[in-house]
């Protein structure tokens, strides 16, 4: 039997704007794509939602439960919402504690509202803080661990992100004290400025590092995106790929949307001998039922 690799597509992620083509920006537009990726091998959509008319980053429920009813009304396509938004830091000039323009600061609480209240079956936890490009990236422990137990009351499978290696030992300290519960679902995230590289040499060490019931993926960003894509699947993990993580097909040309993406994750997936998921073999594979 061939083995069967999961894809996920990060259909819009919280940068760039309506400047940038083809990125999906109204809540239409993020189902539409998601939708197309599915067409084209994505069996769980990684879900952030934007401002309809800035494109910014946007935490708004109302936006969330239009992504989610216009796919749940047409696919039976696996919902991971994000729970990062809320967390960015840019301190002041004159005040270290004063948010300057592009702070999202909020509570663990409004960080998980639309989680709770829509239920997917998997949403992302960042479980650590961070240097994150050009601000810094806010995940105070005991707020992690309010938002995963908050999280697994819901019915909600947590799948924790971690930037580097020492972010696995903060996940680890989550399922030992009972707030996630295994097996655990893990998303190496390679090569964001400024966590670990994106290279082999160090998705083997995060890999190695991780607990051994954990079912893990791994993306690259940016062109590692199919690098660090290939070599997930070669080390027998599941996938990430799509406009959050890369807006381009390779160097110098831009990607027509996320079904061109995953279009391709797919075609590198069949050449490396293994095929993509369904949605229902992925929730055998994730232990979702």
């Amino acid at each position: 039997m061939v083995e069967k690799v999961v894809v996920t597509v990060s259909v819009t992620g919280s940068f760039g704007d309506r400047s940038v083509p083809r990125l999906p920006i109204t809540p239409e537009e993020i189902a539409e794509s998601a939708l197309e990726a599915q067409e084209a091998g994505a069996a769980i959509a990684h879900l952030h939602v934007r401002d309809v008319k800035t494109g910014k980053p946007s935490m708004e429920f109302k936006l969330y439960e239009e992504v989610v009813q216009r796919i749940r009304d047409r696919s039976d396509m696996i919902l991971n919402l994000s729970t990062g938004a809320g967390a960015r830091f840019i301190p002041t000039d004159a005040d270290p504690v004063g948010m300057a323009p592009g702070s999202t600061l909020s509570t663990p609480k409004k960080r998980i509202e639309h989680v709770v209240r829509l239920k997917p079956e998997i949403c992302s936890l960042d479980v650590a803080s961070m240097n994150f490009g050009t601000h810094v990236f806010v995940n105070y422990l005991p707020h992690v661990e309010w938002m995963a137990e908050h999280i697994q009351e819901a019915g909600v499978r947590p799948e924790l992100e971690v930037f580097d290696i020492g972010h696995i030992e903060i996940a680890n300290h989550l399922l030992r004290t009972g707030r996630v519960t295994r097996p655990p679902l893990f998303q190496l995230c390679m090569g964001v400025n400024w966590g670990i590289p994106a290279t082999s040499h160090h998705m083997v060490m995060m890999k190695q590092a991780l607990p051994p019931d954990a079912i893990w993926a791994g993306f690259g960003v940016g062109e590692t995106a199919f690098n660090m894509l290939a070599q997930s699947v070669l080390l027998g993990g599941n996938v990430r790929i799509g406009m959050e993580d890369t807006w381009y097909l390779e160097k110098g040309r831009r990607a027509n949307g996320n079904k061109e993406l995953v279009e391709k994750a797919g075609h590198i997936i069949r050449i490396l001998g293994k095929e993509p998921a369904t949605p229902e073999e992925a929730r055998e594979l994730l232990r979702l039922r």
